[in-house]
């Protein structure tokens, strides 16, 4: 082993799992395996390398999809038989579609919750909801509701905001559209987090230090 796979626990079979988290949002994208040469190449080229189990051979996220990850950081677990890849998603990480393999709740937050999948909970659809946003504002794809805000600049975005905010006062008043408004105030503050380079776990960070 080179040194920096040296510390690196592999199974029988000489692999190790290794998950994938999106770097801004904190979302975990997918679990797959790496055997020495898959991590080996991932710290060489700064792009995510597995080894499928099924076809018994080495394979780079994106290569016939174009939905590569791009390595900013390999951790290490505590007991050294796991890995984890902080990754830039170009794309979704899930071969259906989706932004992230774990798409599929089976259960909510407390005790004997569990909220349908057509449905799924607040924090879930925030966090999904932003990696959204990041992809738009990587790609800027033409036509983009969201890639125009981004193009207005940080004042009108902010202005954006509290407009949404404003509306949502009027709905709480008025006991009126109070979810479709705060709907609308919860993705243009996400845009503006993300034109700002603020991630929603930084956000969470801060409240979990208060709520402390």
């Amino acid at each position: 082993m080179t040194s920096a796979t040296e510390r690196i626990k592999f199974d029988d079979n000489g692999l190790v799992p290794v998950v994938a988290q999106d770097k801004d949002t904190g979302a975990v994208l997918t679990l797959a395996y790496a055997n020495e040469e898959a991590v080996e190449k991932t710290l060489e080229t700064g792009e995510a390398h597995f080894y499928s189990r099924s076809r018994k051979e080495l394979w780079r996220k994106g290569a016939t999809s174009g939905n590569t990850q791009r390595v900013v950081e390999v951790r290490l677990d505590c007991d050294g038989d796991a890995l984890l890849y902080r990754v830039a998603p170009h794309g979704p990480a899930c071969h259906t579609g989706e932004r992230t393999c774990f798409y599929t709740t089976l259960a909510g937050e407390g005790v004997g919750v569990a909220p349908s999948e057509e449905h799924p909970g607040f924090g879930v659809m925030v966090e999904r909801l932003a990696g959204i946003v990041a992809d738009r504002h990587r790609e800027m794809p033409e036509g983009s509701y969201t890639a125009s805000l981004f193009e207005r600049g940080t004042g009108r975005l902010a202005q954006k905001v509290g407009e949404e905010a404003v509306e949502v006062v009027i709905a709480a008043l008025t006991d009126d559209r109070i979810a479709e408004e705060s709907a609308d105030l919860v993705y243009h503050l996400l845009v503006l987090l993300e034109e700002r380079g603020v991630g929603v776990e930084d956000v969470a960070k801060v409240l979990s230090d208060r709520h402390g």
